[in-house]
């Protein structure tokens, strides 16, 4: 009887609370990993490529930790970059609220996941191997019950608490905090066509997640930190896995060079000005504000102008690649003609940019 209970208080372990709360918060972190690195941007972005035993061990936690089906999320992810901050959009706090998103962010993936127009427009290219069909999709919820029974066997009834620890955390910091804070509150880089903010310039408790205005600006890139001062702490394993080979990223944000020689604004401007045109207008803004700072009158109109004109080209949309050039060249103009020093350096090194070849 003794032995029975000893057991039930402390399981086959014997480990004490601390020794607990490690386990919590170290498969926690490993989730929102797995989450971050697998779901988001090597499934739902292909930012990047993993060792199919890498992916696998993912897969297999997730099933255990989540019991989220890979396709399912991807689709709906995919979903809300495609229809970001309309009645569309499956968990956008502008539309739905921030307590809704917030508080019920689980939840709305689970509505939006029995929509099958959704996973069979939106969900291609995921896992739809053996194992996927037959138990991790079939079974969703089988793999989370697994480890409720796992836990309290090694944990005794310590277990059920760890257990819910782990099940609340993707439900609260991915589906709540990023989805519904990551699109209310928070810092701006880039003029992305959305609400999206990063929370915090380091990405450690969700993995990276917290920087969402850079990863919304540049959607499939694999590192999210933009800025010298952030971190993406998804990006650093990614790197490390990397060096072992068991990962491939594809495309980081585009690299810009200057040609001085380059004086005329071709197709090869435009290439490069759309592939960074949001680090450029971010660029833009900055230098305006402090121009402004210093003008009146018809000169700050003007600067005003010149930047709702920049940020204008790249809304509309069907432009062909002739009409873009001939919107940059007069921009250009009215850059150079504004009197405004800082603008027409903007102006010159426009002109002078490609991308640097890989």
């Amino acid at each position: 009887m003794d032995s029975l209970i000893q057991w039930f208080s402390y399981g086959l372990t014997g480990w004490s609370w601390l020794a607990l709360l490690a386990v919590a918060l170290a498969t926690t972190h490993f989730t929102i990993i797995c989450v971050t690195v697998y779901l988001h941007r090597c499934q739902a972005h292909r930012a990047l490529t993993l060792h199919p035993a890498v992916a696998h061990v993912f897969r297999a936690w997730l099933w255990l930790s989540t019991g989220m089906v890979t396709r399912e999320w991807a689709a709906i992810h995919r979903k809300h970059h495609a229809k970001c901050e309309t009645e569309e959009d499956p968990h956008s706090p502008q539309t739905r609220g921030l307590p809704e998103v917030l508080w019920r962010g689980a939840e709305l993936y689970r509505d939006a996941a029995k929509d099958s127009e959704i996973t069979a427009r939106y969900g291609h290219g995921c896992p739809d191997d053996w194992i996927e069909r037959h138990l991790y999709s079939k079974h969703s919820a089988l793999g989370v019950s697994l480890l409720l029974v796992i836990e309290v066997l090694l944990f005794g009834v310590a277990g059920v608490a760890v257990w819910t620890v782990q099940m609340m955390w993707i439900p609260f910091f991915a589906a709540g905090v990023i989805n519904g804070v990551g699109h209310f509150w928070g810092y701006r880089n880039f003029q992305s066509p959305d609400t999206s903010r990063n929370i915090l310039p380091w990405g450690i408790v969700v993995g990276g997640e917290e920087l969402h205005n850079n990863h919304h600006a540049f959607a499939t890139s694999p590192k999210l930190s933009s800025r010298w001062y952030e971190f993406d702490v998804g990006w650093l394993y990614i790197r490390v896995l990397a060096f072992f080979g068991l990962a491939h990223p594809r495309a980081l944000p585009p690299a810009l060079r200057s040609n001085p020689l380059k004086v005329e604004i071709d197709a090869e401007t435009v290439q490069a000005v759309m592939s960074a045109k949001y680090e450029l207008q971010a660029k833009l803004t900055r230098l305006c504000r402090k121009a402004q700072d210093r003008l009146e009158g018809a000169r700050l109109q003007a600067v005003s102008a010149l930047r709702t004109d920049f940020e204008a080209i790249w809304t509309q949309r069907g432009l062909t690649v002739e009409q873009v050039i001939s919107a940059l060249q007069d921009w250009c103009q009215k850059a150079e003609a504004s009197g405004v020093q800082a603008l027409s350096d903007f102006s010159t090194r426009l002109r002078s940019l490609t991308l640097q070849s890989a």
